[in-house]
């Protein structure tokens, strides 16, 4: 169980249509919660883990990512992996960012999500239930009812052993995905087009019983809308407080 893992792609491709009117000028990857960049809360995370090698994916004010990089990260090894001339979505933008993920073994994190700890780092945590022999892919989630900010109707239900399910028909799901996994290359294969989603991917490890998960120990929000600061801000201070 677990293994050494030292590399970690942030996704900061996306045009942020819901955050809109703040993306107008300026990528969400850049929008603060509490006067922190959700981009610098993730390096935060992923430095506490001991993660060294950061590639970043770019695409719309790209120039802006690059260089509040440049001051935020010079501590890391940082590598772009460019989708100025093409979006790609999150299962495209993994394929085009493999030749610069140096291990097989790789962590992926969403650049609008915030989290804290309840005692060990979550990505730590999550690198320690790796088991190569049974998984291609481990999502860390977080229970519907805790998964604040969320709009959705939970992503995933989860049998007693890990393993996840897609909900089905209209039965809310257990769980939610906290934009936090950590995945195998092997899984990164055969892709179908240039521009999809990691939904395919998922789905190939659902059926073979390869997409596991484990329960985020801490507080998370989903930063994907403008409402969403506020009241992101307003529950942490209440947290800090209590």
């Amino acid at each position: 169980m677990g293994k050494h893992v030292d590399t970690a792609m942030i996704m900061a491709a996306g045009k942020g249509t819901r955050m809109m009117p703040l993306t107008a000028d300026r990528p969400k990857p850049l929008i603060e919660v509490g006067g922190i960049a959700l981009l610098d809360h993730v390096l935060d995370h992923l430095r506490d883990a001991g993660i060294g090698k950061i590639v970043v994916n770019v695409h719309y004010l790209a120039e802006q990512v690059e260089q509040h990089l440049a001051a935020s990260a010079s501590d890391l090894d940082v590598r772009i992996s460019d989708e100025r001339d093409l979006l790609r979505d999150t299962g495209g933008g993994l394929v085009h960012a493999l030749p610069i993920i140096s291990d097989d073994l790789f962590l992926c994190v969403n650049a609008d999500n915030w989290w804290t700890n309840a005692g060990e780092n979550a990505i730590s945590r999550l690198i320690a239930a790796w088991d190569d022999d049974h998984m291609d892919v481990l999502m860390l989630l977080i229970p519907l009812e805790v998964a604040y900010n969320s709009q959705g109707m939970g992503d995933f239900n989860m049998e007693e052993n890990g393993r996840l399910l897609r909900r089905h028909g209209d039965a809310p799901a257990k769980y939610v995905w906290t934009g936090i996994q950590m995945l195998s290359k092997r899984l990164i294969v055969d892709p179908p087009a240039d521009v999809f989603s990691t939904n395919l991917f998922w789905d190939r490890a659902i059926a073979e019983g390869r997409c596991m998960g484990i329960m985020h120990e801490g507080l998370w929000f989903d930063v994907g809308y403008p409402a969403a600061i506020a009241a992101t801000e307003a529950r942490l201070a209440e947290h800090r407080a209590g």
